[in-house]
């Protein structure tokens, strides 16, 4: 199965770079404007609890009401690209590239997160998409002031001739996506 790596090292605190990549919100800010990114929805497990949701757990989802502790709540504060994203958690989104073709639909879920000593890490799954299989490891390590940011992804093609054959291209792809996801990081951070 095919990887790509990236690392970087973000002139910034540990604490605000782990901050900025836990949330929907530093998604949406990663992301460039050609990729026409639309978030449909963020499922979090029942037993998540955010001060973005006033401390509340029970289940939020957000194709209508959501329901917290069996109250109704509005679709927003389910939605909240702010909230702190946990393992369990599912995020729909939407993309059309260039705005060419149908929406591409992603349901990216957050498999593992774990924030230590001097050293974070989250790991997210296409869940269901347009590959077989996307597993992507954020990464964070403190030195001293500065932030190693490290992004891994290990991804599986719909098959292995076109993996085989589009795999070095598709590399070409991830290193031009993510060499820009960490500028942007660098520009909103440093």
């Amino acid at each position: 199965m095919p990887t790509y790596r990236r690392r970087t090292r973000i002139a910034a605190p540990l604490a605000d770079v782990w901050a900025f990549h836990s949330r929907v919100e530093g998604l949406q800010r990663l992301t460039p404007s050609w990729v026409n990114l639309q978030v449909d929805g963020i499922d979090r497990p029942a037993d998540a609890t955010s001060s973005n949701r006033s401390g509340a757990a029970g289940d939020a989802t957000v194709d209508g009401d959501a329901t917290v502790d069996g109250a109704t709540t509005d679709d927003a504060a389910a939605n909240d690209a702010t909230a702190e994203l946990v393992a369990g958690t599912e995020i729909r989104l939407s993309v059309r590239p260039f705005g060419i073709g149908p929406r591409q639909r992603v349901v990216s879920r957050i498999r593992d997160r774990h924030a230590g000593s001097g050293r974070a890490y989250f790991v997210d799954e296409m869940a269901t998409g347009p590959l077989p299989e996307w597993v992507h490891t954020h990464l964070f390590l403190a030195d001293g002031e500065d932030t190693i940011l490290v992004d891994d992804v290990h991804y599986r093609l719909p098959c292995r001739v076109v993996t085989d054959r589009l795999a070095p291209a598709t590399d070409v792809g991830l290193e031009l996506a993510f060499r820009d996801r960490h500028r942007r990081t660098k520009a909103a951070l440093e």
